[in-house]
């Protein structure tokens, strides 16, 4: 491959010699990495080899969890994010070797490379059926064939260097598209057959599609041939094989075959679209989609209370969606797919808090791409589930369904039946039955539930899911109902929202999406703050602590009543820390900054001091006796106050009781005299919170000091 050609990692090898010889000695005395001068290769080259053979990334338990997170930011931005700062989290990785930056004018660049990107497991929110995923697992014999085939000669281990040449061209659609034009006429037939079928076939149903003899059968099924048209595609990484017996096309793949398809279907969809295009379908009635930014910061917010911690990996508990849904008055299922999505993009996370990378570095209106493109991916929701959060099934058993296929349909469907106009579910309903690739989607569905041990679905109701369910929620659809219960799906009517078209078409281009009317933050009265579009997510949430949400709609409310910022200054929170937290996201009236300054008035200061008990004596003569004579005094905290004397700690109460004997004072507990143990004590009693002081007999003292009689 030329060096002029576009490329979108950056090889380890390359990065190890850019750095500092210094930089470069300290990474190989902490990993500890023996060089070897006899050998071929440079230094950075047997660097590098070591690196890619280290646990980290197949185990990412073995990194912290925000470590983990800004590794997956990066693995989303095609392994180099542009940060202002240095992410905190960013230490760990640099450490092992595992990620780099590199500085420039007022920004830092991270830096994934490509050998790293191709071996970290699949996470929550990441499309499953990528290039990037199913590389990452597939087997040491399909990677060694699709390195070989890209470096023009045999691949050597450690095969994830060997690798960095094919994601130099795998990961470009333009390079991707360009290999696929060499394919042969078999070849193209081939892997557009497994597009109409879904995007995947299992090993009998390739070897009958490429007219290939069964060779050979195992305990999974079917062994494809190593010398056919499938295995051509393979190298190629056109067609990838998933365990057991299954092959995939990559999501990258599909999209250019299926690109070159839209001018055939465009013919075949034109009665439908002059119908849609050529009436008036209004509804009657309207549900109009809501922003969902302000409820995903609601949510994130309110995640951080206490007692609604979840585990990383681990579905959201229901109680907690539903609980949620009430106090913020929305659906149930319109709460669980934004908490989904939230935690797929690392909301919920602490390290979002942090300014340096993002979620905490966008400002609130780059958050709705973002959940869009988590949705769209489909990593953490899938329609074509009863329940659709995939974080609810164990990591090692979430088997995608086809219904990323689905959910492409209907975004390109949308648009092209008319923007801004009312389309009736039905007509959009035929629209996709028209497409070629439902009777093979309807198959992949059933086969998948008949694996996954799920109720089967078609094509069209997980399509019906997507346009009445989700697509509401991210905000990208209106749905209009003509009957007079909602329940007839031949009267719903749909309509692509402002917003939607604007994703929609920031989506299929590489110009950034358009950023909508500029809303600042600002307080409405004394203890309102309406959070703007333009807030960052960190000054946001790390406002959790102190504030309670209020009104979520098109903007969220914080409310800032004195008695939850007393209970921050409580939890010991400066009053100059709350101060600077809120000036962050919007500048202080004059009279929260005086109740901010009337509470951080400190108008005395106590003393803590730790004790065993407290002795009452009622008697001022006794306790100044205790006090001030030599075998009793070390036993109590002086001074101590009236009517009694504070028992020092560690004190306990056979000592008590002994020292005070010995200057003729007993001690009373529970209306016992304790008796000192003569011999040495086993364990000590321990001394209740107060004890009672009772002068012994002949030993009681009249006012003066003398004995009584």
């Amino acid at each position: 491959m030329a060096s002029s050609s576009p490329r979108s990692g950056i090889r380890l090898v390359e990065i190890l010699r850019a750095l500092p010889e210094g930089e470069l000695n300290a990474l190989i005395t902490r990993l500890g990495v023996r060089i070897d001068p006899t050998k071929r290769i440079d230094a950075p080259s047997q660097i590098a080899r070591a690196l890619v053979q280290l646990p980290d990334l197949r185990d990412p338990s073995r990194l912290p969890q925000a470590s983990v997170e800004l590794l997956h930011r990066v693995a989303e931005a095609k392994g180099t994010l542009v940060v202002s700062t240095v992410p905190p989290a960013l230490e760990p990785l640099l450490a092992r070797g595992l990620m780099f930056a590199r500085g420039g004018k007022g920004h830092i660049e991270l830096l994934l490379p490509s050998a790293h990107l191709v071996q970290l497991r699949t996470w929550e929110g990441e499309d499953p059926r990528c290039m990037r995923a199913l590389l990452a697992q597939a087997s040491f014999e399909t990677t060694s064939a699709i390195a070989a085939h890209y470096l023009g000669r045999p691949a050597t281990p450690p095969i994830a260097l060997s690798l960095e040449a094919a994601w130099d061209v795998l990961s470009v659609p333009v390079l991707l598209a360009e290999e696929m034009a060499k394919l042969s006429p078999l070849e193209r037939r081939i892997v557009e057959a497994v597009c109409r079928e879904g995007g995947e076939v299992e090993t009998e149903e390739l070897l009958e599609l490429e007219r290939e003899p069964l060779r050979l059968r195992t305990a999974t099924g079917a062994t494809a041939s190593r010398r056919g048209v499938g295995f051509a595609l393979e190298r190629r990484g056109l067609l990838i094989p998933v365990h057991p017996n299954r092959h995939v096309v990559p999501t990258e793949v599909e999209s250019i075959l299926h690109a070159a398809e839209l001018a055939i279907l465009r013919e075949q969809r034109d009665e439908v679209r002059s119908f849609v295009r050529g009436g008036d379908h209004a509804p009657r009635r309207a549900r109009f989609a809501l922003d969902p930014i302000p409820l995903a910061v609601a949510l994130a917010i309110a995640a951080r209370e206490p007692g609604h911690e979840t585990r990383p990996g681990i579905g959201t508990p229901k109680s907690l969606a539903t609980k949620l849904a009430a106090r913020f008055g929305r659906e149930p299922h319109e709460v669980a797919l934004a908490i989904a999505l939230s935690r797929a993009i690392g909301l919920w996370d602490p390290s979002a808090v942090s300014s340096a990378a993002p979620p905490g570095s966008l400002t609130l209106q780059e958050l709705g791409p973002l959940l869009f493109r988590a949705w769209r991916r489909g990593g953490a929701w899938d329609e074509a589930r009863t329940d659709p959060e995939a974080f609810r099934i164990a990591a090692e058993s979430r088997d995608p369904s086809p219904a990323g296929v689905v959910r492409e349909m209907v975004l390109e469907a949308l648009p092209e039946l008319g923007e801004g106009k009312w389309i009736p579910w039905e007509s959009l309903a035929e629209y996709l039955k028209s497409d070629p690739r439902i009777p093979g989607l309807g198959r992949l569905l059933r086969r998948w539930a008949e694996r996954t041990g799920v109720e089967a679905v078609e094509p069209i109701e997980v399509a019906r899911r997507v346009v009445q369910d989700s697509l509401p929620a991210l905000g990208l659809i209106d749905v209009g109902e003509d009957s007079a219960d909602g329940s007839d799906d031949r009267s719903v009517s749909l309509r692509l929202t402002p917003r939607g078209r604007a994703l929609l078409r920031t989506s299929t281009s590489s110009a950034p999406a358009a950023p909508t009317s500029p809303d600042v933050s600002k307080f409405l009265d004394t203890h309102v703050l309406r959070v703007g579009s333009q807030a960052r997510v960190h000054a946001v949430i790390a406002l959790a602590p102190f504030i309670e949400v209020g009104r979520v709609a098109e903007s969220v409310d914080l409310l800032m009543a004195p008695q939850t910022l007393a209970r921050a200054l409580s939890a010991g929170f400066d009053a100059e820390v709350l101060r600077q937290r809120i000036e962050a996201v919007a500048p202080l009236p004059e009279t929260l900054s005086r109740t901010l300054a009337q509470a951080s008035v400190v108008l005395g200061r106590g003393t803590f001091v730790p004790s065993a008990g407290f002795l009452w004596i009622e008697d001022a003569n006794l306790r100044e006796l205790l006090r001030t004579r030599r075998p009793t005094a070390e036993l109590f905290v002086d001074p101590s106050p009236p009517a009694g004397l504070i028992v020092e700690a560690g004190v306990d109460l056979d000592r008590l009781s002994r020292r005070c004997r010995t200057v003729g004072i007993e001690i009373v507990v529970d209306g016992q005299v304790v008796r000192a143990r003569s011999g040495p004590t086993v364990r000590p009693t321990p001394l209740p919170p107060a004890v009672r002081l009772t002068p012994s007999r002949g030993q009681e003292r009249a006012s003066d000091g003398k004995p009584k009689p």
